[in-house]
């Protein structure tokens, strides 16, 4: 029986992650996780990296591409002809991203003296200062610290189960072999709609079926409306406030019944079928009742701040606990939690965390919305300003969208960044760092940014909080 002085559970994001930091502050660690691919073998990474947000935008910039090349390239004086479409090449380069960095964190692990252990492992219960971890085939380690990564899973609806050939999760969508004709999505989040993105440049024609009787409720309604207008305008067929009926199979289609938001019955026939409707907390055979550990009624590990449970020693981080299930937030509340195992002080605020949409045009948030900023009655200015007015979107050809702002009507201080438009991940991170450091709209207006760059759209929206744009 190994012993350790940290054993984390999931090789996620969240998981890796704390690992190397436990790691590098001079502990033993060992990371266990039972992931396997395609070919059966033992592959770090969890969801992210093997079926989640690395294959994901390979295939979302394969795709854009093609879209580029056979309709956008024209306005440049550039013209194509007998464009072929090979898809068998475009998932083989997607495999190769995904093996890349997976075997990535191996070479990461060897030189970080992180043990990489392969099984399921549950907990079994504290030995005098030690925790017990069983793991597959009877195996067992024992270690002083346990973070608990094993993230989530898809969320099945009983209405439409999976078969793994037409109905489909999103790790099935990420590894079609040819382009559907006709894709049927139930969910328009983040994954349906990015997914839905990638199969609709390629050629299918793409019908999202949303329960919700808003379009991305989670984002600031200006730029749900505005994404929604683009989305309908590329030609995603979006239905809001759906009632999902039953799902049937009839000889090579599948037919999803439905009422639509005025409760009129319909049926729809597509050639692939994914379901996109969240995820769920991956808690199953973690041994938590056996051990004593707190869940919610959402079935995620009951944390503090710290990702501390309420188990001595026992600590838990990302999709697993509350906040968003994004990779990043667990990556920086694994290093948290290292850095507070370490004596030090760990810190992550979930008010900072950003969401990214990778659709195009691209989606980013950081901070309150207006509707939020409304209901908690907190005074605020806006200001906005287009990318259709700077001259490096125009020169990319890349002008939908805009940057919001808002700021506290009484200290200036930013609140919330939101913006839909060219590289929005990217810029997101600038309003990241400016309210990380309690920066005002007026820090951002006095910041000399360079020209031309789209980062002169965020510059300008600050200059419009106080109504002083130059552009516009």
């Amino acid at each position: 029986m190994a012993d350790f002085d940290v054993v984390v559970i999931g090789a996620g994001p969240g998981g890796y992650v704390a690992a190397i930091r436990c790691a590098q502050l001079g502990m033993n660690v060992a990371c266990v996780d039972e992931w396997k691919n395609v070919q059966g073998k033992a592959s770090l990474g969890g969801t992210c990296l093997n079926v989640g947000c690395i294959p994901s935008k390979a295939l979302l910039e394969s795709s854009e591409n093609y879209e580029r090349v056979t309709h956008d390239f024209t306005a440049h004086g550039i013209t194509a002809t007998d464009v072929q479409l090979d898809i068998a090449k475009m998932q083989a380069r997607k495999d190769k991203i995904v093996s890349d960095f997976t075997l990535g964190i191996n070479q990461l692990f060897k030189k970080n003296k992180v043990t990489a252990l392969h099984g399921r492992a549950s907990l079994l219960g504290r030995d005098g200062e030690t925790w017990r971890i069983a793991i597959a085939k009877g195996e067992e380690v024992r270690a002083q610290h346990v973070i608990i990564a094993t993230g989530s899973t898809p969320r099945v609806l009983p209405q439409a189960p999976l078969d793994g050939e037409r109905i489909v999760d999103n790790a099935g969508a990420l590894s079609f072999d040819k382009v559907p004709k006709r894709l049927a999505i139930i969910g328009a989040g983040v994954i349906g709609l990015e997914l839905g993105s990638v199969w609709r440049r390629l050629g299918a024609e793409v019908t999202l079926l949303e329960a919700a009787p808003a379009f991305l409720a989670v984002a600031d309604e200006q730029v749900a409306k505005e994404t929604l207008r683009i989305f309908t305008k590329q030609g995603l067929k979006i239905h809001l406030g759906v009632q999902l009926d039953g799902v049937t199979q009839t000889g090579k289609e599948v037919r999803i019944a439905w009422h639509d938001a005025q409760g009129a019955a319909q049926i729809l026939a597509a050639d692939k079928l994914i379901v996109a409707v969240g995820r769920v907390p991956n808690t199953q055979g973690l041994g938590a009742e056996q051990a004593g550990l707190l869940l919610d009624a959402a079935g995620r590990i009951e944390v503090d701040e710290y990702c501390r449970s309420n188990l001595v020693n026992v600590y838990a981080v990302g999709d697993v606990v509350r906040g968003p299930m994004l990779a990043h937030k667990a990556s920086e509340e694994g290093v948290m939690v290292a850095e507070l195992i370490a004596g030090q002080a760990g810190h992550c605020d979930l008010n900072l965390v950003p969401s990214v949409m990778y659709t195009a045009p691209e989606i980013a948030w950081v901070g309150k919305t207006e509707q939020q900023l409304k209901k908690e009655n907190v005074a605020y200015k806006a200001g906005q300003f287009p990318f259709i007015a700077n001259g490096r979107a125009r020169a990319l050809g890349e002008t939908a969208g805009f940057v919001k702002i808002l700021a506290d009507a009484a200290t200036d201080r930013i609140l919330g960044v939101h913006i839909v438009g060219a590289m929005a991940s990217e810029l997101i991170q600038q309003a990241v760092l400016a309210m990380a450091f309690s920066a005002s709209s007026e820090d951002l207006a006095r910041t000399v940014h360079a020209h031309p760059s789209l980062s002169e759209v965020m510059h300008e929206a600050a200059l419009a909080v106080d109504k002083r744009t130059i552009h516009i």
